[in-house]
């Protein structure tokens, strides 16, 4: 039977409604204790098709361009393709990637406040005209490099939970956006609206009061230079959760029928990464070294020390900081993995600590959780790891991405197609996985005897 494939060629198993998500990582699992004990990852795709129902059920008529850096694994790639969203690119592998899939030029926005001439240039020629813009040197090389530059000036937002000077690293004052209009006339460059980003770590919802109020002050001092203004981009920053999403739209709804009512014209977009891809994948890394500690009172500090009377384990796994938890350098890691064996409910938990394989003092993945005492060769799972550990990447000191097995329930391919969303080249990559089935060595679904 077809089998999974990475890259290119990948393949995504169509589960039976007996098979769950579960028994595809067992099987994974199973098959890599036997053959190497690689970490792999488990996409379930059907959760990207849900996530963008649950966009258009809440957030319409704001169209999703999503930022590719989040995760640029093809079977990602495809189904948001197929889906119909928009795409933010910040480099030109990104916009090759997204090109070969067939999107329009018009649904491809590059995104970089850093951009490189070369990538400038290469955008010009594949016809993506809406380009970002925060500074007059910025705005002088794109003037310079593509001629049919259509650009989204990015404001920056006012973060009162954040580090100002942080904020101001991209995005221009208001104050600064009347002198790069001035400069983008002289230039002949047309400005056709406005970008800007509130960070998911920002909960307070008067900073999209505050940046929407701007945007259209922008919008107004556009009109003194006769630059007709049509879209408006509200970032990223979206989390998977629910009710943050609600509570986004709740604040800004009204706010764009105050400032952007549907008759002044102006498209609003945004750029969701995390949001789509964050849930939708697992990643299972096997445990290759071990050391317990008996006086372990730096790991038991934050950790109930009764439960472990002093004993502690150090575990390594087979992937790390310079691997699968490369966000990690920039974002805490708060996810505690599941242990995949099988333990009784009473059995002891212990403090333990979580390193990857590299050796290096960074290479720390979880400070301290309690977990039960765990053996060379047994499996931890890490839900919540589809954002920003699969974008473009090369091998770093020998380890290479692991591989990826895409599934989608049988429900969810229905929801898709009933949705109106097709994709031929999806078509030939689905493969059934019928309710009874194992891994096979050859490292594809089969039946089992």
């Amino acid at each position: 039977m077809k089998g999974f494939l990475e890259d290119a060629n990948y393949s995504i198993g169509l589960l039976d409604e007996g098979v769950h998500v579960g028994d595809v990582i067992d099987s994974c699992i199973y098959e890599h204790t036997l053959t190497g004990k690689n970490a792999f990852f488990v996409g379930d795709l059907g959760k990207l098709i849900k996530q963008h129902i649950r966009w258009q059920n809440v957030m319409a008529p704001i169209k999703p361009f999503y930022n590719v850096k989040c995760n640029s694994t093809p079977g990602i790639l495809e189904i948001l393709a197929a889906l119909g969203t928009g795409f933010a690119c910040s480099n030109k592998t990104e916009m090759t990637l997204v090109q070969d899939l067939g999107i329009s030029p018009e649904n491809i926005i590059y995104t970089s406040p850093c951009k490189q001439a070369s990538q400038i240039k290469y955008a010009a020629k594949i016809g993506v005209n809406i380009l970002t813009c925060d500074s007059e040197l910025e705005l002088k090389k794109i003037a310079r490099n593509h001629p049919n530059a259509k650009l989204l000036l990015h404001i920056a937002t006012e973060d009162n939970n954040g580090d100002e000077e942080m904020n101001m690293t991209f995005g221009t004052s208001l104050k600064n956006c009347r002198h790069l209009m001035e400069c983008a006339k002289e230039l002949n460059v047309q400005i056709i609206g406005v970008k800007f980003h509130v960070s998911n770590s920002c909960k307070e919802p008067q900073v999209y009061k505050h940046a929407i109020s701007d945007a259209r002050c922008v919008f107004d001092m556009a009109e003194e230079f006769g630059f007709t203004m049509n879209m408006l981009n509200i970032g990223g920053g979206f989390t998977d959760y629910e009710l943050d999403l609600e509570k986004v739209n709740h604040v800004v709804s009204p706010l764009l029928d105050t400032y952007f009512p549907e008759e002044s014209g102006v498209n609003v977009i945004a750029e969701p990464g995390c949001y789509y891809v964050s849930s939708a994948f697992t990643l299972a890394v096997n445990i290759i070294a071990k050391k317990t500690i008996q006086s372990a009172e730096p790991l038991l500090s934050k950790l109930e020390q009764t439960q472990s009377d002093g004993q502690a384990f150090i575990y390594y796994m087979n992937d790390g900081i310079y691997g699968s938890f490369a966000s990690k350098l920039s974002e805490n890691l708060t996810t505690i993995p599941e242990v995949h064996k099988k333990y009784k409910e009473d059995e002891p938990l212990f403090a333990s600590s979580l390193w990857g394989p590299s050796c290096d003092e960074l290479d720390q993945i979880v400070e301290n959780c309690l977990l039960p005492e765990l053996s060379i060769g047994d499996w931890l799972l890490f839900d919540n790891m589809g954002s920003g550990t699969l974008g473009e990447q090369s091998a770093f000191n020998d380890l290479q991405r692991p591989p990826i097995y895409y599934v989608m329930s049988v429900s969810s391919w229905y929801e898709m197609q009933d949705a109106g969303f097709t994709s031929d080249t999806l078509m030939k990559n689905i493969f059934f996985v019928p309710s009874c089935v194992q891994l096979s060595p050859e490292n594809s679904f089969s039946i089992a005897a």
